[in-house]
């Protein structure tokens, strides 16, 4: 009786499983699409070959990109790790999800894409960096020991490498994707997000950027072009409230760029950083094709944040600059038409925008809660839906106003040109606490047209639409 009741529990259990991934799937005759998020740090939008940056290699990601499609114009709602990351899992901006630096978000677990996936029989995973409190274990059948910390290079005894038993972080992403995909159940659908450290500087390093010895013969002998806003005038031309020692900006603009010599060092390094990441894209790119699972997986590559590469005399990101905001995404969908692979997009998505595609792809409606759009259908369709022309940017401020002040910016096609707006609460009734820049014209937003009287009746819709926008957020 007791072997009876035994077989008895494993026919249901089957069954339950069963119809959980039959109900995943997004019509009765094909399988659900499993999902992989290569999901890099600290990358803007052009630091990949195949966005026109002439130096970086990224050949991997460039193949994916031929295979798929590229949005140009992809931006995040808050530009730093851990509010970024919570947008990311809960389609949501900041001032709903309510995470404003680095802890767990408000909106329940359940809401989150993993969550709602894992409810639906995916088998899910995530390695490498959390930055949203403490990593809810439990909530994921990929173990704790995935994370990685926040330093280059990792000290793991038991683990076998050339060098003994430290192993660079990026390495260890890809042993731990590998090791998921490789003990993965093959009859269960699943979504896998590696979350790189690379490119982020290990901050307390002199050094910033640590990577792989192998890697240093890259681009040894190139001269990193200098960019044209990378200047003290440019620096200068800031807000006053920026354009100060006590910005953490400028800050790590001294630890990184503040000599020529320094520049090029700290670039190509970042740049090696970035070969590796492609090259471990690749693998597990690879590992899905010898599983014979490639086509079957919806592949999506995108960043937390951009990043300063000394741009307005600047380092790192947070401020809402277009080096800051912008970040790359590529999609590879097996349901994508053959005419599709290699084009390009330049519809105004976001990184809240992922949450329910991700869904969707999986046959799932998103939670009420969720903010984002489903971009699917801007390459699934004949035709193009109608999508935004406007998004809200927030920060909030860290530490202090001087050290890191809030932000907020509209960005909007007008059908003619492109604006964006920016506020600094922090410093309301200061000199320039707003900004307006004529994108069209001026992409490296040199000239500010809040201070011009003919730009007045543009500033006012901007301060209205602002408004408007911040309050959907909530």
């Amino acid at each position: 009786m007791r072997v009876m009741h035994a077989h008895l529990r494993r026919l249901f259990g089957a069954l339950v499983l069963a119809a959980m991934v039959a109900g995943c799937a997004s019509t009765k005759s094909q399988p659900p699409l499993n999902i992989v998020l290569l999901y890099a740090d600290d990358w803007r939008h052009d630091t990949l070959g195949c966005a026109g940056n002439p130096v970086v290699k990224t050949p991997r990601l460039d193949a994916l990109a031929a295979d798929g499609v590229r949005f140009t114009r992809n931006s995040v709602t808050t530009a730093i790790c851990g509010v970024s990351r919570a947008s990311l899992l809960t389609g949501q901006w900041m001032s709903r999800h309510g995470n404003r630096g680095f802890a767990m978000f408000a909106t329940p677990w359940s809401e989150t894409f993993p969550a709602q996936l894992r409810a639906h029989g995916y088998w899910i995973g995530h390695v490498g960096k959390w930055h949203n409190g403490k990593f809810p274990a439990e909530q994921y059948d990929s173990p704790a020991s995935a994370l990685a910390n926040g330093t280059h290079w990792i000290e793991q005894p038991g683990i076998t490498e050339p060098g003994g038993t430290r192993i660079h972080v990026t390495r260890k992403n890809e042993r731990d994707a590998i090791d998921f995909l490789r003990a993965r159940p093959s009859e269960r659908p699943f979504c896998l997000t590696v979350a790189f450290f690379a490119t982020h500087a290990e901050d307390g390093n002199k050094a910033q950027y640590l990577p792989q010895p192998e890697s240093m013969s890259l681009y040894r002998d190139v001269a990193i072009p200098v960019p044209a806003t990378a200047t003290d005038s440019a620096f200068r031309a800031l807000p006053p409230f920026l354009a100060t020692d006590r910005n953490e900006g400028r800050n790590r603009w001294k630890w990184r760029f503040d000599t020529p010599e320094r520049y090029q060092e700290s670039m190509k390094n970042y740049y090696r950083l970035a070969t590796e990441v492609d090259a471990t894209c690749g693998r597990v790119l690879d590992e899905l094709a010898r599983q014979g699972v490639l086509d079957r997986t919806l592949v999506i590559f995108t960043t937390d944040n951009g990043y300063f590469h000394g741009e307005h005399g600047l380092a790192d990101k947070w401020y809402p600059y277009e080096e800051s905001i912008r970040v790359p995404l590529i999609v590879r969908d097996p349901r994508m038409g053959a005419t599709t692979h290699g084009t390009t997009c330049d519809a105004r998505t976001l990184n809240v925008d992922l949450a329910p595609t991700i869904l969707a792809a999986a046959g799932i409606a998103p939670p009420a809660g969720m903010q984002g759009r489903d971009i699917a259908p801007l390459y699934l369709g004949a035709q193009h839906p109608a999508w935004r022309s406007e998004f809200f940017y927030e920060h909030p401020m860290l530490t202090s106003r001087d050290f890191i002040p809030a932000s907020e910016a509209i960005v909007s096609d007008d059908g003619i040109r492109q604006w964006k707006y920016i506020l600094w609460p922090d410093w309301a009734g200061e000199p320039r606490s707003e900004q307006l820049f004529d994108l069209a014209r001026d992409p490296r937003e040199e000239h500010d047209l809040a201070v011009d009287p003919a730009h007045a009746a543009k500033l006012e819709e901007m301060r209205a639409a602002l408004a408007r926008l911040r309050a959907e957020a909530r």
